[in-house]
């Protein structure tokens, strides 16, 4: 069991409740002191969406882990403990309905006081608010909340389901830019100089430059030749922007979940009558 010194140490922290598994249950909600010893004897868990139900859970054997609470039971076990409302006190039918729960028979019964709230990190004056009448929990009955208003009538309840959304990430897109090699061939036009030869009769036109010189020699001429050759440049030039978008898409998504409800039964009467 957790001493008090714990609980001090554990009020105002976003702590969670975990099993020995290592499995989450939900976060810490409130803690339950015994009337006689003050010392703490049951935690509640918030589970459920958004944290809309409250289990109570037993501190016997639970151990402290950093802000959270180690409790040797099952998250499934915990989730389907009896409910009962979270109003500050237990009297000893509830305590007798979660101890046979949890397996722990032959336990005294305590009734507690709700003087540690988890939100609000300060220790409270024990209260006696929210006190009930259990109505033949041995029979497994379900207790009357409106005894003791001057009231003949019983009040029926029922779970509603609640169901909201939550963002969170799944998955992360990036852009990455990389070099690719590739073989461009392309075909450009080039020239080149070729020697031909050319004979011209002589004539009264040319016949001066073709006397000029003297009557019998010996001499060469040259030519240059050219041709062209391809010369390849590469540049750099922007040719397109990428980006990343986001579009919302909406699915629909079936949500499954048991609620329960509470049925009236009379005893009593010539028949016996099931209201809802």
């Amino acid at each position: 069991m957790l001493a008090r010194e714990n609980i001090d140490r554990l009020m105002g922290l976003n702590g969670n409740v975990r099993t020995t598994e290592g499995d989450k249950v939900g976060s810490i909600g409130t803690f339950y002191t015994d009337d006689d010893t003050g010392e703490p004897t049951w935690v509640t868990v918030k589970t459920g969406l958004f944290g809309s139900s409250e289990s109570f859970i037993p501190l016997q054997d639970a151990t402290v882990e950093g802000d959270d609470v180690v409790v040797p039971f099952s998250k499934d076990h915990i989730k389907d403990a009896p409910r009962v409302a979270e109003d500050g006190h237990l009297d000893p039918g509830e305590e007798s309905r979660l101890y046979n729960h949890y397996g722990l028979e032959g336990r005294d019964s305590f009734s507690g006081h709700g003087d540690y709230a988890a939100t609000t990190g300060t220790v409270g004056a024990a209260g006696t608010a929210g006190t009930r009448d259990a109505v033949d929990t041995d029979a497994n009955y379900t207790r009357d909340t409106d005894a003791g208003r001057g009231d003949d009538a019983m009040t029926r309840s029922e779970e509603q389901l609640n169901v909201g959304t939550e963002r969170q990430a799944t998955g992360r897109a990036r852009l990455r830019k990389y070099i690719t090699t590739e073989n461009v061939t392309t075909t450009v036009p080039v020239q080149r100089e070729e020697v031909r030869l050319e004979r011209e009769p002589i004539t009264d036109a040319n016949a001066g430059n073709a006397m000029s010189g003297p009557d019998l020699t010996e001499s060469e001429h040259e030519v240059t030749l050219h041709e062209e050759r391809p010369v390849v440049e590469k540049e750099t030039v922007p040719v397109e922007r990428v980006r990343l978008e986001k579009d919302t898409v909406t699915d629909e998504v079936q949500v499954d979940e048991e609620v329960r409800k509470e049925r009236i039964e009379t005893e009593g009467t010539r028949t016996d009558e099931t209201r809802r």
